[in-house]
């Protein structure tokens, strides 16, 4: 009787049961996709900004150090609230943070884009008129002897038509609060996304949901890439102006795509993402009630002794800000920890800026366009970086190593990687022949510094503007900076076609009996240069590989030479080093010194020095690769001496063990890889 009574009272509670788990699930799906959504956002947007360095660059007319600046920022913003974040994330509503950052995250990226709306049109030369139907090229300066070439001067009626907001002013503040927002935005969504999945997903199920999540977060920069290559090709006043007046191609150094569609696009999937966090419960019912009780019982308790006693809860602050600084002291007494600290430090501030002005490299070096460089980085990086990281994880997984051996592999792997980077430097194309920078102006001798080279008696009686930059390559190869400077008296022809004759610093360098004329445009880069730069690919599939291989080694070096109640803040405090130490400054000093490698620096309205048009190819490559190499050599010296001080400590322990040798780091040091381990870089794409 008994029994019956049983089995009717389950009966009873098992539909009430099922539609509890059958909430649970539809909530933690709804979550699940609204993150991976969230993901693909942050993804897209920081492939966005890292692809369009270049275009804002030249749009705002500032330097490479500066736009470093406005690169940087994104972790400023970060490190602005990532403190909040980890302390007190876990205890408010955690999907609704994760939405709001998400349209913070989006208002930033619109921020971004807002200034081209409020600036005037862009001027790639000094010569177009105020009016963007009218800059065709019937007043491009030619040589005109003993006149004064007006053309080439800005009459304050110009400026005061609205120029002055153009170049030479401080717009791009705007994209640096912009950027800054973003990072703000961005803080919450990976720390408190990962880990609400690991306290409500099935027992066992983490690891699968948050593989797929990354998995699925791949989508964000294929998509950068693809709209970023595209956006780029298009005009920056498109729809604004007569294409057919625009006298430049994508492959120009003054060309500026559209790059401010990219983040109004990636602004509104963000915001979009934000919707439905805004409807999710803060936790939603768990079938796993054992599993939570240790979580979640202690998080109730505090609530109610803060609500019963304010005096029992600042003595609870008190407590847990003494335990912090003690854990924090732990951990940086940990000679391990602070050397792995380091060394991933000078890796990474590598990466990230190399990763930053690549794009820039690939333009100025190996004359690609932006198009072409973002299809370039977009088709060979995320494959290869997918692969290096998956294989990697499986030879730790398939080999049982210890963590003396995931520190060799690491090793082994990065050193790897930095013998590839070294063959860069073998792939640097000579200088371009540019009449007045790298050549005298008549094209037959070199000159030694390209600062004030002084003018040839081939165009001395033109009166020229040399800090005019409308460059013109002729028959001879020779690109000269202006058709003024290059000696030319006529012109047929209209638009992007026109072509300038009767050159006489061109016909001068043995090619009297030549056509002595000028086309519109830089001279394309010789034919070894071309077969260098498909070389540069090869170097850097293999180069990524490399580095991928040996990735999740470093991630977990990270947080298995610590104890294991502390691996959340080893995590995080590895983070917050990287952000503040790596993220922002690295791309200002990337910057400041390819800044040294300019020849021929643009003029803005107000007098003052702007973008650069062209640089010193073989500087720019040694600064560019030099630098890295320098942080990278620095990095694989701190492994060495990281890999030594670990076989005394493990290879010790192991000897005293009863285990067999080897057993006891394995088990200590190779539990799996969990979601509290995952350090979320935007340099990591």
């Amino acid at each position: 009787m008994d029994q019956n009574q049983h089995l009717k009272k389950m009966a009873e509670i098992q539909p009430s049961e099922k539609r509890k788990t059958r909430f649970y699930c539809d909530g933690f799906k709804m979550f699940l996709g609204a993150l991976c959504l969230s993901f693909i956002s942050k993804a897209l947007n920081a492939v966005l900004m890292k692809s369009s360095i270049t275009q804002i660059e030249r749009r705002f007319d500032i330097s490479s150090s500066t736009v470093g600046l406005i690169d940087g920022s994104f972790e400023i913003g970060n490190l602005f609230v990532i403190v909040f974040v980890s302390y007190f994330g876990a205890k408010l509503h955690r999907p609704k943070l994760i939405g709001t950052g998400c349209f913070i995250m989006g208002l930033g990226s619109i921020l971004i884009a807002l200034p081209h709306f409020f600036m005037g049109y862009y001027r790639y030369s000094k010569d177009i008129s105020t009016n963007p139907s009218e800059n065709s090229t019937s007043n491009l300066s030619i040589c005109s002897i003993n006149q004064n070439l007006l053309l080439n001067r800005t009459s304050p009626e110009i400026v005061g038509k609205g120029w002055e907001k153009e170049s030479g002013s401080y717009m791009w503040i705007y994209v640096l609060m912009g950027n800054m927002l973003r990072g703000i935005g961005e803080t919450p969504i990976t720390p408190l996304g990962i880990s609400y999945i690991d306290d409500f997903a099935p027992e066992g199920h983490s690891s699968f949901y948050l593989g797929n999540l990354h998995a699925i977060a791949m989508i964000g920069p294929i998509i950068g890439f693809t709209v970023g290559s595209i956006f780029s090709k298009m005009y920056v006043d498109i729809g604004y102006v007569d294409l057919s007046t625009v006298r430049i191609t994508p492959k120009d150094s003054r060309w500026v795509g559209a790059w401010w569609l990219g983040f109004l696009m990636g602004g509104l999937i963000a915001i979009i993402s934000s919707i439905p966090f805004f409807f999710l419960p803060k936790n939603p019912y768990k079938p796993q009630k054992e599993r939570k009780a240790s979580v979640s019982s202690p998080v109730q308790n505090e609530e109610k002794s803060q609500k019963a006693n304010l005096t029992k809860r600042g003595q609870k602050f008190t407590e847990s800000i003494n335990g912090f600084f003690q854990s924090l002291k732990s951990i940086l007494t940990n000679p391990l920890y602070v050397i792995t600290l380091f060394m991933t430090l000078l890796q990474i501030s590598s990466h990230i800026g190399s990763f930053t002005y690549v794009f820039k490299y690939v333009e100025q070096q190996y004359g690609q366009s932006a198009s072409e460089a973002n299809i370039l980085f977009g088709s060979i990086s995320i494959p290869t970086l997918a692969t290096g990281m998956f294989t990697g994880g499986y030879i730790i997984k398939r080999f049982k190593l210890t963590l003396v051996g995931i520190a060799k592999l690491s090793f082994f792997t990065h050193a790897l990687a930095f013998i590839f980077h070294l063959l860069n430097f073998a792939l640097i194309c000579e200088n371009k022949s540019v009449a007045g920078l790298t050549l005298t102006y008549d094209g037959i001798n070199p000159v030694a510094s390209h600062i004030n080279v002084p003018l040839s008696y081939c165009n001395s009686d033109c009166s020229c503007d040399e800090s005019q930059w409308e460059p013109v390559c002729g028959d001879n190869g020779i690109t000269y900076m202006s058709p003024c400077l290059a000696g030319c008296k006529s012109s047929s022809g209209s638009k992007k076609s026109i072509v300038f004759h009767n050159c006489s610093c061109a016909e001068i360098n043995g090619f009297q009996n030549g056509n002595n004329s000028v086309k519109l445009g830089e001279c394309p880069r010789e034919n070894q240069c071309a077969r260098k730069f498909y070389i540069y690919i090869v170097i850097q599939i293999l180069g990524f590989l490399s580095m991928a291989l040996g990735s999740t080694a470093t991630i977990m070096l990270i947080f298995k030479n610590v104890q294991p109640e502390l691996k959340s803040l080893a995590v995080g405090f590895h983070s917050l080093t990287i952000r503040a130490l790596g993220g922002i400054p690295a791309p200002i000093y990337f910057g400041a010194m390819i800044d040294r490698a300019c020849m021929k620096w643009s003029i803005n309205n107000l007098g003052k020095q702007g973008t650069c048009r062209i640089y010193n190819s073989k500087l720019y490559g040694n600064t560019f690769f030099g630098l890295s190499t320098c942080l990278k050599f620095s990095a694989l010296i701190l492994y060495v001496v990281l890999i030594s001080a670990m076989k005394k400590k493990y290879e010790g322990k192991n000897t005293k063990s009863s285990e067999p040798e080897g057993k006891a780091v394995n088990e200590a040091n190779l539990e799996p890889l969990n979601g509290d381990a995952t350090a979320d870089h935007e340099t990591h794409i």
